[in-house]
């Protein structure tokens, strides 16, 4: 069974992840320690004697046998005291070697036990029975659950499962025809094809699991006279998803917090959500496919966001997303609406030949970075109003089929729009570009940089007809 196949090759490393107790050394021989004793002891009792009886012959003589005998009295007890002190640390040492004996016993119990559950589990998801595979899957969370060290493994092993081959069922089937069983093999017969509709149950259960134990609900605020906010047990933190090449079902990651995440040539039939959710290292969704709405609506991509070539069939929501380094979507086709009214670019955005064949809203959109929409098609409106850019734009070869709004478009550095179109009708009430003489920017022959008395330069349209600008009053800048 490929399940039975990928697990096992995982159980060998399990037994390393729990903590390791301190090293069992052998007890020494006890001859090392009554040799030391004995002499400690004879040496107490020595110079006990000596101290006691310096000062006895300054005695009278009817005083010093009576002086001797106290003094030998005070020498044993002082051997005694010696004795009973070396007895005393021989039995913390015995002790010792006891309890590192039971921890070692335990700890070997426990991860024959982890390694039990594993094989279990394995076997489990390697069943042609759904309810045996999703008990394999539950099994795998309770451990992950009550063993920390072993989260990133489970979470491997369910993604390594979402990986492997399937075609969901299409909508709306209706009877679904039962499995039937494959020809006999040797005169023994093969178990039946999985159905389905039970291995969809399976997949989503184990998306589920993803899904419960990444969820990330930010402790609410707490005053100094209420009790102690409960901590989120259940979210599992810094874990890496790979789930390249999976067939994701009605996926949803919202509200969830992932170290990285690999999405490469996945395959995301359903809706696909991911509202609020952060993205720590980098996040990997090239060559992905949604066949539905996609919801990336305030997420938030600490590491670089690579979009690159993704096929977007509905609707894309980007409102208000956080690309905190590279955002590539270079050669992504949106087939519906593309959203991204109100995001942050902190670094380099690249939107290099993309296709938007419905609506493309950039609105409020802020680019600190560079932004790159070299050879776009916009075949549905376009609108960039109220968009910053504080570095350099880069527009060439884009193709304005519909409207395009650049209404309070703010430009600070480099414009490049050599070699685009359809901007004759664009609307450019409000937008500006700031001072910077030692920039060369490319405008479109339609448009007009009209120098203002601070410094600004605000973009008008020219007047159908004119050349250079000759039917605008004032003079045209760069």
């Amino acid at each position: 069974m490929k399940a039975v196949k990928w697990v096992m090759g995982l159980i060998s490393r399990f037994s390393k992840t729990h903590a390791e107790p301190p090293e069992l050394r052998p007890p020494s021989s006890m001859w090392w320690w009554i040799l030391p004793a004995a002499l400690l002891i004879g040496a107490a009792a020595w110079a006990t004697s000596v101290w006691l009886l310096q000062d006895v012959d300054r005695l009278p003589i009817d005083k010093q046998i009576s002086a001797r005998i106290e003094a030998a009295r005070t020498a044993l007890a002082a051997a005694a005291g010696v004795g009973a002190a070396v007895t005393l640390m021989l039995a913390v040492r015995r002790q010792r070697h006891q309890e590192l004996a039971t921890a070692h016993t335990t700890h070997d119990a426990a991860e024959r036990r982890t390694t039990e559950l594993y094989t279990k589990a394995a076997d489990q998801l390697g069943s042609d029975q759904a309810p045996v595979r999703l008990a394999g899957l539950y099994a795998l969370e309770r451990l992950g659950e009550h063993t920390p060290a072993l989260r990133q493994r489970v979470v491997d092993v369910i993604c390594a499962y979402l990986r492997m081959p399937f075609a969901p069922p299409p909508d709306g089937s209706g009877r679904v025809e039962p499995a039937v069983p494959r020809a006999a093999v040797g005169g023994v017969s093969a178990p039946a094809s999985r159905d389905p509709q039970e291995e969809r149950q399976v997949r989503l259960a184990a998306q589920r699991i993803l899904a419960d134990h990444l969820r990330h609900e930010e402790p609410p605020v707490r005053h100094w006279w209420q009790p102690r906010a409960v901590l989120d047990t259940r979210h599992w933190s810094g874990i890496r998803l790979d789930l390249t090449g999976a067939t994701l079902m009605d996926f949803d990651l919202r509200h969830c917090r992932v170290g990285e995440a690999s999405f490469v040539g996945a395959t995301f039939t359903g809706d696909a959500r991911f509202v609020k959710a952060t993205i720590i290292g980098d996040a990997e969704f090239d060559q992905a496919t949604f066949t539905r709405s996609a919801e990336f609506g305030g997420v938030t991509f600490t590491g670089d966001a690579r979009f690159g070539r993704v096929t977007f069939t509905s609707a894309a929501d980007f409102i208000g997303a956080i690309f905190t380094r590279h955002a590539e979507f270079g050669g992504v086709t949106f087939t519906g609406d593309a959203v991204f009214s109100g995001a942050t670019f902190s670094g380099d955005a690249e939107f290099d030949e993309v296709i938007f064949s419905g609506y493309a809203g950039f609105g409020g959109a802020a680019f600190a970075g560079e932004a790159r929409f070299r050879r776009v098609n916009f075949t549905g409106n376009a609108r960039f109003a109220g968009a910053t850019f504080t570095r350099d734009a880069r527009f060439a070869g884009a193709t304005f089929s519909g409207y395009a709004w650049f209404g309070r478009t703010i430009f600070t550095r480099y414009v490049g729009f050599d070699g685009a179109t359809g901007l004759e009708r664009a609307e450019l009430d409000g937008a500006r570009a700031a001072p910077a003489p030692d920039v060369h920017r490319e405008w479109p022959p339609c448009w007009r940089a009209m120098d203002g008395t601070d410094g600004w330069q605000t973009l008008r349209l020219a007047v159908p007809g004119a050349e250079g600008g000759a039917g605008l009053s004032g003079e045209a800048g760069s």
